[in-house]
């Protein structure tokens, strides 16, 4: 089930607040978060978010196609390793 339009998009309040304070300093910094639910506003657009992804911060750079996603979804916090069949298949090569 999506959001209600009339909510509008969620965005953790302190994740603003460090957007702002980053834009207005000038600095290219990297805005570490732990928020992946928070979705990506037109005022990200240009930063860099290091997003948790369970293990380490992945550096995101935000360009204006991601605008309406996820965070989460620019950071995968599984790896594929391959099916347990693919093991012959490989090595026939």
């Amino acid at each position: 089930m999506t959001r209600a339009v009339w909510k509008g998009p969620f965005v953790d309040g302190y994740l603003l607040k460090k957007a702002e304070k980053v834009r207005s300093s000038g600095r290219n910094e990297v805005i570490k978060t732990w928020s992946r639910r928070s979705t990506i506003l037109p005022q990200f657009v240009g930063l860099t978010f290091g997003v948790y992804n369970g293990q380490k911060h992945v550096p995101v750079n935000v360009t204006e196609d991601m605008i309406g996603h996820k965070l989460g979804e620019f950071s995968p916090s599984r790896v594929f390793h391959g099916h347990g069949g693919d093991k012959k298949a490989s090595v026939r090569k």
